[in-house]
């Protein structure tokens, strides 16, 4: 069903895989079209990049939530990071890529669940806006 989505350039090549395919007596499963579909579109190359990308990602300046959805974005090329015994991985490399003012705060307490750990640290980061705002707002009427 896949191939009834490709259009224009990536129809016109899947004729021709699947021709090659088919002249080499190889059966035509799921596996194998994507594999080929990746090696076409996106190759091994691109995918290290995204991988190390991902293994060097640090929050920065971006907010909690975009720092994790930038993470989200990033693990699905790292598959070993999203298998089901890997959460702790996962969150030890989400702590280690935090601000330090929020890894200071949110390391001790070893929270081995990503959504809980990302929720903790929201928490944080919205709790550290607001009291510089507070602080911000006080020095202002001054």
């Amino acid at each position: 069903m896949a191939t009834h989505m490709l259009v224009e350039e990536a129809e016109y090549w899947w004729i021709s895989t699947k021709r090659r395919i088919e002249a080499s007596g190889d059966a035509i499963t799921w596996v194998r079209f994507k594999n080929e579909f990746l090696k076409k579109y996106f190759p091994e190359d691109l995918r290290n990049k995204k991988e190390a990308e991902f293994l060097n990602l640090k929050q920065g300046s971006m907010s909690v939530a975009e720092y994790a959805a930038k993470c989200e974005e990033l693990s699905r090329f790292c598959p070993y990071i999203n298998a089901e015994d890997a959460m702790v991985s996962k969150c030890v490399k989400f702590e280690n890529g935090l601000r330090p003012e929020i890894y200071q705060y949110i390391c001790f307490h070893e929270i081995r669940d990503f959504t809980t750990l990302v929720h903790m640290c929201r928490m944080f980061d919205d709790a550290g806006k607001a009291k510089m705002n507070y602080y911000k707002v006080v020095s202002d009427k001054k």
